[in-house]
């Protein structure tokens, strides 16, 4: 196949003119192109009085050779792809089947690759399934009732599932997992634009949908998944991984025991630390949610807020303060600020929208970074203890609300008592306070810094009513559970971390890949597993 990038149409197009198009640049027939595929989309609006959408589309056609020695530039070229492929199967025998902790994103994707190649993984999910996880929690922002371990951070499809559902990633796909990901997505039901637009999503309403259906394809393909099921305990023998105890009762033999941790699992950091699992602090940011306006925003990004042609608009803005940086993270066009808390006592907010990003307001997290310097006093889980200590001076501040404050009155350090010129688009009560008593003389002047470096790019930006909502603490781990580079095995034998909440990814993508890389680590050590009444 070959493919052509810089396809430039009007906002008003269809895909008949993109082929049309692509047929006018090789200057062929239309009906000589035997095969056309979107590979990305994205629109350019550098100038704002000409706005278009920017193509890449692979074709085939029967003498490629031929328009390749004809077209000599970097417009077109031939299609080198890369083809996933798992990894031939290890020599070490499976006397018990691998066991995966966790079911977010990591724990997913691995789940489903060990699956399809025979090994049988079962699964612990400490939350409920995704249709019981969302009634519960509904029912924490309707009414304010925590269930600590069904809520938008634990449960199936991990703290993602109550997100914006973005795909896009910054980690470098030499091996084909990002198109298998995405792919798979779209088996189980997401919509087939994901496969090309240059910032995907899904939304929350259709992911949880998705959600279900992958875990009954890992169930099909001969995996086990069990909710409301706890890691509670570890056997470690010889330094090898022996059993683990669910919930407080049960105990299971596992030869490959895969972390697929959230961020979130503080409980089970702790007791990684008591079985001497090697962990190390990591840095990561803290910050508050920004609502704008979503009309204003697309108006600076697009110069119009006509939604006829273009999507809902997303921007991403850094900046820094002293070497301290501050950036806007999760950004969720038309979206939700929602309570994101997982603990009694303590809040932490993040955002979230649905599929059709269609409620009136922008919102991103606008963080500023922290680092182990920043919380040196007990060892690999002091970055657990700064965001608890956080959290619950937010939930003090808002009485168990989210807590709120308008910028030009966190400026002055002003409680606010009414919104500005728009209200806040939220999922669970919210009540206005002085946020100031957050954070420190630093963190607090490296986020106005930002905010008003922000407003530079884009204007209004630092208007005085944007709403402020704290505390965005859950952006990343604050643990790494150290592994081996190469087996990817942490310093005790058999025991893989994984994901998000072991400190090596930063989203639904990543974490999903890093999922596939660890399931190919294990394939490639051991063989499919042969059952065994042993386990059981």
């Amino acid at each position: 196949m070959i493919r052509i990038q810089q396809i430039k149409l009007p906002l008003e197009h269809s895909n008949c003119d993109i082929k049309k198009k692509v047929a006018k640049c090789l200057k062929i027939r239309e009906e000589h192109i035997l095969d056309f595929q979107i590979v990305k989309q994205s629109i350019d609006a550098r100038k704002k009085n000409s706005i278009f959408y920017v193509y890449t589309v692979d074709i085939r056609l029967e003498d490629e050779e031929m328009i390749l020695n004809k077209y000599q530039n970097t417009q077109i070229s031939k299609l080198k792809e890369e083809v996933y492929e798992f990894p031939k199967s290890g020599k070490t025998e499976l006397k018990y089947r691998p066991v995966i902790i966790g079911f977010g994103p990591a724990g997913m994707f691995a789940a489903y690759e060990l699956a399809l190649h025979g090994y049988a993984p079962i699964v612990f999910e400490r939350g409920k399934n995704v249709e019981e996880r969302t009634l519960d929690v509904n029912k924490f922002w309707e009414y304010g009732i925590l269930s600590p371990e069904s809520n938008v951070q634990f449960g199936e499809g991990g703290a993602g599932t109550f997100s914006d559902g973005k795909l896009n990633t910054l980690v470098k796909d030499v091996n084909g997992r990002n198109k298998r990901v995405l792919n798979l997505f779209v088996q189980m039901g997401a919509p087939e634009e994901i496969l090309y637009e240059a910032k995907p999503h899904i939304g929350t309403d259709i992911l949880a949908e998705i959600v279900k259906n992958l875990r009954n394809e890992i169930i099909r393909l001969g995996g086990e998944i069990h909710f409301n099921s706890c890691l509670t305990n570890i056997s470690i023998e010889n330094n090898r991984i022996r059993k683990i105890e669910i919930n407080h009762k049960d105990w299971l033999i596992t030869d490959v025991l895969l972390l697929a941790l959230g961020h979130s699992a503080r409980d089970t950091f702790s007791l990684l630390d008591e079985k001497k699992l090697k962990l190390e602090a990591k840095s990561f940011a803290v910050g508050f949610r920004v609502e704008h306006p979503q009309s204003m925003i697309q108006l600076n990004q697009y110069g119009t807020d006509d939604r006829t042609h273009l999507k809902t608009a997303p921007y991403k803005v850094t900046a820094s303060f002293k070497n301290r940086g501050v950036y806007s993270f999760c950004m969720c066009p038309g979206g939700y600020v929602v309570n994101a808390s997982s603990e009694d006592h303590k809040l932490a907010v993040n955002g979230m929208s649905y599929h059709k990003r269609d409620s009136f307001n922008a919102n991103s997290a606008v963080i500023v970074a922290v680092t182990p310097a920043d919380f040196p006093d007990n060892g690999p889980l002091s970055g657990v203890d700064f965001q608890r200590k956080l959290e619950e001076k937010a939930y003090q501040l808002g009485n168990g609300n989210i807590p709120q404050q308008l910028y030009g009155d966190y400026k002055t350090k002003k409680r606010s008592e009414n919104y500005g010129d728009f209200s806040s688009c939220s999922k669970g009560t919210t009540s206005f306070c002085d946020l100031n008593e957050l954070f420190n003389d630093e963190m607090r002047c490296a986020f106005i810094e930002g905010m008003e470096q922000f407003d530079r790019k884009i204007h209004g930006f630092a208007r005085y009513d944007a709403i402020l909502s704290g505390i965005e603490s859950r952006t990343s781990s604050p643990v790494r559970i150290v592994r081996d580079e190469i087996r990817l095995e942490s310093n005790i034998n058999g025991i893989y971390p994984c994901g998000e909440g072991a400190g090596y990814a930063g989203g639904i993508m990543s974490a999903a890949m890093d999922g596939q890389k660890v399931a190919e680590s294990i394939g490639s050590c051991y063989s499919p597993f042969m059952n065994n009444e042993n386990q059981n």
